[in-house]
């Protein structure tokens, strides 16, 4: 077996068509066909239905789909730290991002570890949170950050720090009456919210806000990235809830912040990791991490 085969198998499995995939590898049809049978020869298995009309995995052909990612992404990852050392780099962290974290305060975390750690390389992957306690669980990743809590046993899951939430509101609603929001107010109107898939943990922590209220709140619509929900809160779409400090750095002007009345509403992220004894570089990572969390409490206090 060569990892052409699985780069094949990949390219048909999520294509379900071997025109579409022949076209994709930039190969003829004949040969990724007769790739495709050897590689089921040699496995002794067999990886898709094929009918005249259609192409489907096997429940053994979704399984190998998994582990041939997982290879791949393995040997990917391989090269790039075998370059980094090579340009002086002593060590890697590999760190995924899931629902937007993006923002001020990790740009500080990962100022103060290039200041103090220069020689260890912190590559980041953004994907969402199911994604990431896959790759925590399959040591893909050695650490995330996440607005997630339930992820799941084996996972050290540590509070890294949190924001104010803020109701998003387009210039001129007649919302803008109140200094602060009332909740009850809020959900009159309809609803921007985050997309449950791809900012899976943000949504949870809304969606237990949005239960504390008496009625059911009118969604409008999921907005996948931060941008799109500014561009629909500034047409009039709805309202939306939105972290503080991203609304300061992505500013719009048809778009208010007002927080909501009561008590501040934060929304927290999670440092998560593997149950088992980290590295050297990554007990430094998570050690800012916390200094980082005690920080913000101390300010917050």
């Amino acid at each position: 077996m060569e990892l052409r085969h699985l780069r094949y198998f990949i390219a048909v499995a999520e294509e379900l068509h071997f025109a579409r995939a022949a076209e994709r590898l930039h190969i003829e049809q004949s040969p990724l066909s007769r790739a495709i049978k050897d590689l089921e020869y040699d496995l002794g298995v067999q990886l898709f239905e094929r009918t005249t009309r259609s192409t489907r995995l096997t429940w053994a052909g979704q399984v190998f789909l998994d582990e041939a990612h997982r290879v791949l992404s393995t040997l990917e990852q391989a090269i790039t730290s075998t370059k980094a050392a090579a340009t002086g780099y002593r060590g890697t962290l590999r760190i995924a991002l899931s629902d937007g974290i993006a923002q001020p305060r990790l740009s500080a975390l990962l100022a103060q570890c290039r200041e103090e750690e220069p020689d260890v390389e912190i590559r980041l992957f953004e994907v969402p949170l199911a994604e990431q306690v896959k790759g925590l669980r399959g040591g893909l990743f050695d650490a995330g950050l996440a607005h997630a809590t339930e992820v799941g046993e084996g996972i050290v899951v540590q509070s890294a720090w949190s924001d104010p939430l803020v109701i998003a509101v387009p210039a001129r609603h007649p919302l803008l009456v109140h200094k602060r929001i009332p909740l009850g107010e809020l959900i009159r109107y309809p609803l921007i919210l985050c997309h449950p898939q791809i900012y899976e943990g943000c949504y949870r922590q809304i969606e237990l806000i949005l239960r504390t209220a008496d009625a059911e709140p009118v969604v409008a619509e999921h907005a996948a990235t931060f941008d799109l929900m500014l561009t629909l809160v500034a047409a009039g779409y709805g309202l939306s809830f939105a972290k503080e400090s991203h609304m300061m750095v992505c500013h719009h002007p048809e778009v208010v912040a007002r927080p909501l009345a009561g008590r501040p509403l934060m929304l927290t992220t999670y440092l998560l990791r593997l149950n088992t004894e980290p590295s050297e570089p990554l007990s430094r990572f998570v050690a800012r991490v916390v200094a980082a969390e005690n920080s913000n409490s101390s300010a917050g206090t």
